[in-house]
């Protein structure tokens, strides 16, 4: 396709070339380029891929995006724009074909709770008929094919690719995680999600390689409620304002409390041999009973945003309380059952915050035969002893 098609949606000069260049094909890996290519020249954290431009002007590539002026043959077409990622996010958008305006787009961003919830919400919406696409921590679902996740967000060429093969796969709506890298690098640009969802915020990915501190973590969530046409947001969260403040979206809540749009009541633990759950009644836009087959306080909320978001899509009552009764995430509060007597909850506790909530959570109930399992790949020791043994006292329930 031409080069000017591939700009279309773009601020940019073009400093030497034609814009009727042909493109064969976009490429951010200097590796992968070929004859006819269209080089986008990324400035990583490790390496700057404006250094790899005489390279792949020797594979044959014939149009450069930059953001600093290069070298370059003149039958080489080199285009400078500001942020070389916020570029490819609209060039890979465009190459694609634009796929996300033919589907319904939900992203989900938060501290915790991402990854469970996009299920129950993909559980949800295939079970009143929808065809659902996933990207996530886990894997990317696209119809029957799964493909393991290297990045929470992948990079805004290889989701304009998912959605391109979700489209080609007839799916209806694809329900993706948000991660703040993901957004602070430009990754979900080049579209505007549907709906976009906020779950929570606790300081996390602070360091040197991720986020400088809360307040910038909590920026570059919130940025999503710029990217989105209707913003579903946890009130219950203590940085609601800050989390809100600058949306562009019309806005939506969920939580406990009595200001939320859609609102849980009368929450209550349920249990059995080697069950646990808990039960609440939703109130607000929508009034019915809820149980779910998940513990905790979290699973509230997991389950709130999963039917606020549901909600838009016309789903019965009757669907969405036979999908949250199914939806489940392999290693996450995920329930084993040993014997009669015996069972194991199995949950991806990545680090000290989220293995304290867990335990904090199995306390609720009172029992003092669960094992909490820190990592779905972890051998179950075999003593009760043994089994506490390896956690800090004050996690010990």
């Amino acid at each position: 396709m031409k080069l000017i098609s591939l700009l279309e949606r773009l601020e940019y000069t073009c400093l030497q070339g034609s814009t009727e260049q042909e493109v064969k094909n976009v490429i951010y890996d200097s590796r992968k380029v070929e004859e006819g290519s269209l080089f986008i020249c990324i400035r990583g954290a490790v390496v700057d891929g404006h250094k790899f431009v005489p390279d792949v002007i020797a594979k044959g590539a014939k149009v450069l995006v930059v953001e600093e002026a290069v070298e370059a043959p003149e039958d080489v077409t080199v285009i400078l724009v500001k942020d070389s990622r916020y570029a490819m996010a609209f060039i890979s958008a465009a190459y694609f074909g634009y796929p996300a305006e033919k589907l319904k787009t939900i992203g989900i961003t938060g501290t915790k709770g991402k990854t469970t919830t996009t299920y129950m919400v993909k559980s949800i919406l295939e079970n009143a008929g929808y065809k659902v696409g996933l990207i996530g921590t886990i894997e990317a679902i696209i119809g029957d094919k799964v493909i393991p996740a290297k990045n929470t967000t992948p990079e805004s060429y290889v989701i304009q690719e998912y959605f391109h093969e979700m489209v080609e796969a007839g799916c209806d709506c694809v329900v993706m995680e948000v991660s703040s890298q993901g957004l602070m690098l430009h990754r979900t640009q080049g579209f505007i999600f549907d709906f976009g969802i906020f779950t929570n915020i606790e300081p996390d990915h602070i360091g040197p390689n991720e986020h400088k501190d809360f307040d910038d973590y909590l920026r570059c969530k919130s940025l999503l409620l710029k990217q989105c046409k209707v913003g579903i947001v946890n009130r219950d969260d203590e940085h609601f304002d800050r989390i809100i403040e600058g949306h562009t979206c019309s806005l939506e809540t969920y939580g406990f409390s009595p200001e939320a749009d859609l609102r849980a009541e009368d929450a209550k633990l349920v249990g059995g041999k080697g069950y646990l759950g808990i039960s609440y009644h939703l109130k607000g836009l929508l009034d019915f009973h809820v149980e779910i087959d998940i513990p905790g306080k979290f699973s509230i909320y997991n389950s709130l945003t999963a039917i606020a978001i549901c909600r838009h899509f016309k789903v019965s009552e009757e669907n969405i309380l036979k999908a949250l009764k199914v939806a489940k995430v392999k290693g996450r509060i995920e329930m084993v059952k040993v014997s009669d007597d015996f069972t194991l909850m199995i949950d991806y506790a990545h680090n000290a915050m989220a293995l304290e909530s867990l335990l904090s959570t199995l306390r609720e109930y009172h029992h003092t035969d669960w094992y909490a399992c820190s990592g779905a790949e972890e051998t179950v020791p075999k003593s009760a002893a043994m089994r506490w043994a390896r956690f800090p006292a004050s996690w010990q329930t």
